[in-house]
């Protein structure tokens, strides 16, 4: 039998939510969690744009079937390095169903990762192309993907929740690298950081238990295209990282 479809219109299927739980959650897991992102309604406006887009699709990928949901975060549960990033790409994870996969941000941090050894491979193409992170873990600050990559402030702090039990739950992290401004921005902002660190390229805050927040700029085609963001850049950051114990 064919998996049942979500009605958008409708809202999803039976016993999506409409928002994600505040505070802690007794017996909290990261598969919970998980589930919990991919059936969350709470933003009708990413919901209705993650929808048209999994339906409007890009030519290229026309014949094939969009996720069109949110993304949990993926990787080893007992990772030392968090990656955050903004939010899923459009007609990347949005349509491959995993964060950071199947868009040129995701072969740039895969490669990236794979250099550095926390990747298998230095791809990230579908969820069942046998990608594996082995001390590291990879989400999103905002868990669909937004009209022009641009969440509103309302829709960054419905997601922010999801983030907190990750970072409760993932609990051996030492770094935190945020990839771009608005990861920085959302992070810095979760972990009660005062005054708020400047984002910068290889920037570092130490946070008040010992872990560290490093900055890179986001692997977008902006940056890469443009040279703001070189490979021996991107390099650098993950060398660090593990040089800060992750």
């Amino acid at each position: 039998m064919d998996e049942p479809q979500p009605d958008w219109r409708l809202g999803g299927l039976p016993g999506d939510h409409e928002s994600p739980p505040a505070g802690a959650v007794p017996d909290d897991t990261l598969d919970r969690i998980g589930d919990e992102i991919s059936t969350c309604f709470a933003c009708p406006r990413l919901v209705e744009w993650r929808a048209r887009t999994a339906t409007d699709r890009r030519a290229s990928f026309a014949t094939e079937p969009y996720w069109g949901r949110p993304l949990a975060g993926f990787g080893d549960p007992g990772a030392r390095l968090l990656v955050v990033g903004l939010a899923p790409a459009a007609h990347g994870g949005n349509r491959t169903g995993r964060v950071f996969t199947g868009d040129r941000s995701a072969d740039w941090l895969f490669r990236a990762m794979h250099r550095a050894g926390y990747a298998n491979q230095p791809t990230s193409v579908s969820r069942d192309d046998g990608l594996a992170l082995t001390g590291a873990w990879v989400n999103a600050a905002v868990r669909c993907a937004p009209p022009a990559n641009k969440p509103t402030p309302a829709e960054r702090d419905t997601c922010l929740p999801y983030l907190r039990r990750e970072l409760a739950l993932l609990d051996s992290v030492r770094v935190i690298v945020v990839l771009g401004s608005f990861a920085h921005q959302v992070v810095a902002g979760t972990l009660g950081l005062r005054p708020r660190p400047r984002f910068g390229h290889l920037a570092e805050a130490v946070l008040p238990d010992g872990r560290t927040l490093l900055s890179s700029y986001h692997p977008s085609q902006q940056n890469t295209f443009t040279g703001t963001l070189t490979e021996p850049m991107f390099d650098a950051v993950f060398t660090r990282a593990r040089t800060l114990g992750a």
